[in-house]
């Protein structure tokens, strides 16, 4: 069962701290692409976090958030008296002013205030860790949902393949014949002499050129694949994408050979099923 790239997956937390919130969001990539916004007092595990998404995700653009609203005021603000009065002092001799507007510039200086964070209980780690796994699960499921959708739409689109591989085929049928016919008239309307038994090798060496049984023969093999791949238990978004390359290699043979307007008509057709089909498998997982 093929997967989408696109997802989306929250998870909410209460502790005595503070409420924390959790959201993955997913969206197309050729490789893992992962953004991380963790709140301080989480932010030691981030490594691990990271590890245990791109195991779990494999591909995409991928932003996490982990944000904490705090029940109780957990920073404490100090001031830097030393460096605040060393900065009055070189203000000082800059600047005149009363000792209160200095002090309002003071303040504002570089590490004029210092916070302290007091750090978080460790005990609540597999709590957040749990919330954690329950937003996974959540963008996972989005993702195979949007890939049934995904799966249903490279049937049809492959299945209609296979129906104009059948009017290529009913169409072959007449094709070389119709072929020879003209080219003999051709030759006839000239009204030279040629040598028949010469003529008609040339006609089976041109003939065998514009033979499309090979490239119909793998196209239908091609196609066949590509919808017991979709039937795999892993998604393979890559594989995929390889199995349309080829056959678009086919498709593109089939119309260069085909020297008939009915025929080149099933191939634009063919052609055009296919790209809807590519731009969709850039977003499968």
């Amino acid at each position: 069962m093929i997967q989408s790239m696109t997802g989306y997956g929250k998870s909410t937390l209460q502790l005595e701290s503070g409420n924390i919130t959790i959201e993955i969001k997913s969206l197309n990539s050729k490789s893992i692409d992962l953004n991380t916004r963790i709140t301080s007092s989480v932010r030691p595990k981030e490594l691990f976090i990271r590890k245990h998404l791109s195991d779990k995700l494999k591909r995409g653009k991928i932003e996490f958030l982990l944000y904490k609203e705090s029940s109780t005021n957990k920073k404490n603000s100090l001031l830097n008296s030393d460096l605040i009065n060393n900065y009055i002092d070189q203000l000082r001799g800059i600047v005149d002013g009363s000792a209160v507007e200095l002090l309002k510039i003071a303040v504002k200086m570089p590490d004029a205030i210092i916070t302290e964070q007091v750090e978080e209980n460790e005990s609540e780690w597999p709590v957040i860790f749990n919330k954690i796994e329950n937003a996974i699960k959540e963008i996972i499921k989005y993702r195979k949902d949007e890939g049934l959708v995904l799966e249903k739409d490279f049937i049809k689109r492959i299945n209609k393949i296979k129906e104009l591989l059948l009017t290529v085929e009913e169409i072959d049928s007449s094709r070389i014949e119709h072929i020879r016919s003209r080219i003999k008239n051709e030759i006839n309307k000239l009204k030279i002499d040629h040598d028949s038994n010469r003529f008609e090798q040339e006609m089976i060496y041109y003939l065998e050129k514009i033979d499309i049984t090979e490239e119909r023969v793998r196209l239908e093999n091609h196609l066949s694949y590509f919808i017991s791949s979709l039937e795999n238990e892993n998604s393979n978004g890559k594989k995929l994408g390889f199995i349309s390359q080829e056959i678009g290699r086919e498709v593109n043979t089939i119309g260069s050979k085909a020297n008939n307007s009915e025929m080149q008509k099933a191939v634009i057709q063919m052609k055009d099923e296919l790209e809807k089909i590519k731009e969709q498998l850039l977003n499968v997982l």
